[in-house]
């Protein structure tokens, strides 16, 4: 390890648990097992799809103004800033019988469930509390209901998506090419849980398969969504159950040195615990938190406002204007579904070929720096997109909508961001677990603490994007330029101070890597 190794002195040991990370995983788990674990990834993902293309617009139809619809977006990044760290802390320590991580990903699913019977129904249970169905009247009930189960959804996230990535590094072993392919896996079936998603948002007559699902207060499109959610929670819940049934998470128990030791180590407080961790955290985790954090603020305006900017910039629809404009922007965020979905089905091929193309560019951190290019790039042309489309509609009418050429170019955007997502979603992660290694921390709190890096940048954006864009004249391409720049910023950053991990583990003996 060379440069990644330090000498730990014993105030610093007493903070950090002396029990390995992948003590009872002495060797790679068959492959067949990671990917079983990682198939969780799809049905996690397929909500998060439909948070990310459906309910920014759903809150506006429910009354809330485009300038502040982003603040309802900050209860993932402030869930996820204390949720995955705590949850990370204890799932490293957990000693049920049932294993270290398999009951917060039991319990993540279960409150799954519950959020989204809240944010399905809030529309019915807030017109039950008295809202008033008038459009241009704001349903605070039915806010109040959605918000609830929003938050409730973004913990379960959290709670799901962090002891789900332990444990593939848990699984691997240390073995650092076994860690990027589990990884890569994982971003494969969030891929996988996309196209799910982004294909069943595009879909106008899903509704149709539940004909309960629409009711006096819930319209064709809020139906649509509480039909996804349905979909949803059947999916997560198969991957789920089958998964936890089929790996099993040895029992943990902490390690002591003498008897002494036993009671200063439980002792350590949780928030100790997390400044023990950034106290021995070493120069390439604190490089890979710099380059993550300016990563996210690339992508988080564009994940937050992709179909939002389809709706409004490309199709130049209004939620909060006449029915023509409604239902205009309305067939954007139709269309900007479909482009998630295409978006999703690059992002599936490429998770599979990251390994591959790593080595081929040079390396894992050399690979990130080149797509956050790609990244600056995709971002910087919605400006050219969003003028072409303004300019036909000055000649073809307000309600035209785009033409088939400015269409086609913003789904090809839609699907070109697919190759750097693939980048974010897996090498990241890799590295952490990697670079945690070193540091003594556990799988669990090392990615806790690399969240932190994302939900802090999805804080800032959440709070500033809405009145950033509005001293602009409103819209999404100012708070876009602004990711442009962050993602160039960022792949310099990756090229030029992120440390290159260490090489790989000799090769496995014969199987290792196979389905057995």
């Amino acid at each position: 390890m060379g440069a990644f190794e330090t000498e730990k002195t014993a105030k610093e040991a007493a903070v950090v648990e002396t029990q390995s990370p992948e003590e009872g995983f002495d060797q790679p788990a068959p492959l067949r097992k990671i990917i079983s674990v990682a198939s969780i990834a799809a049905g996690l993902q397929f909500g998060w799809a439909l948070q990310l293309s459906l309910l920014t617009p759903y809150v506006q139809l429910l009354g809330i103004p485009h300038k502040w619809s982003s603040l309802i977006w900050l209860c993932g990044p402030v869930s996820g800033m204390i949720v995955q760290p705590i949850v990370g802390y204890h799932s490293d320590r957990c000693t049920s019988r049932f294993g270290r991580r398999r009951p917060f990903i039991a319990a993540g699913a279960s409150l799954v469930a519950v959020a989204v019977f809240l944010i399905g129904y809030a529309a019915d249970i807030g017109h039950k509390m008295g809202d008033k169905l008038e459009q241009k009247t704001a349903r605070v009930r039915a806010i109040g209901i959605f918000a609830l189960g929003f938050w409730i959804l973004d913990v379960a996230n959290n709670t799901l998506q962090g002891p789900c990535r332990a444990f593939l590094a848990d699984l691997s072993a240390g073995n650092a090419k076994r860690t990027r392919v589990a990884n890569g896996f994982f971003s494969f079936f969030m891929a996988v849980g996309n196209v799910l998603g982004y294909a069943a948002g595009s879909y106008t007559n899903l509704h149709k398969m539940f004909p309960f699902a629409m009711t006096k207060a819930c319209d064709i499109y809020c139906a649509n969504l509480k039909s996804c959610f349905f979909l949803s929670i059947t999916l997560l819940l198969i991957v789920t159950v089958s998964s936890l049934w089929y790996v099993k998470d040895k029992q943990w128990s902490p390690a002591v040195a003498n008897p002494g030791d036993e009671k200063t180590s439980s002792s350590v407080p949780f928030f100790g615990e997390i400044f023990g961790a950034f106290k021995v955290m070493q120069r390439p985790m604190w490089m890979l938190l710099l380059v993550t954090a300016l990563n996210w603020i690339a992508w988080f305006p564009f994940l937050l406002f992709d179909t939002d900017w389809m709706g409004r910039e490309v199709y130049g629809g209004d939620s909060g204007g006449d029915d023509r404009m409604v239902k205009l922007y309305n067939r954007g965020v139709h269309a900007g579904a479909l482009g998630l979905m295409l978006n999703s089905i690059v992002l599936l091929f490429m998770s599979l070929g990251v390994e591959w193309i790593g080595r081929k560019v040079g390396g894992a951190k050399r690979l990130w720096g080149i797509v956050n290019f790609i990244l600056a790039i995709g971002l910087a042309m919605t400006v050219l997109v969003s003028k072409m489309a303004e300019e036909h509609r000055k000649t073809a009418g307000e309600f035209a909508g785009p033409s088939s050429g400015v269409r086609a170019g913003a789904l090809s955007l839609f699907a070109v961001l697919g190759i750097p997502l693939a980048i974010t979603f897996s090498i990241p992660f890799a590295l952490a677990s990697i670079f945690s290694n070193s540091s003594g921390a556990g799988q669990g709190l090392s990615i806790g603490v690399l969240n932190l890096a994302i939900v802090i940048p999805q804080m800032i954006v959440s709070l500033g994007g809405g009145s950033f864009d509005a001293l602009f004249g409103g819209g999404n391409l100012p708070v876009f330029v602004v990711g442009a720049i962050a993602a160039a910023i960022s792949g310099v950053l990756a090229l030029t101070v992120l440390p290159s991990p260490p090489p790989d583990a000799p090769a496995l003996k014969s199987g290792a890597m196979g389905f057995h």
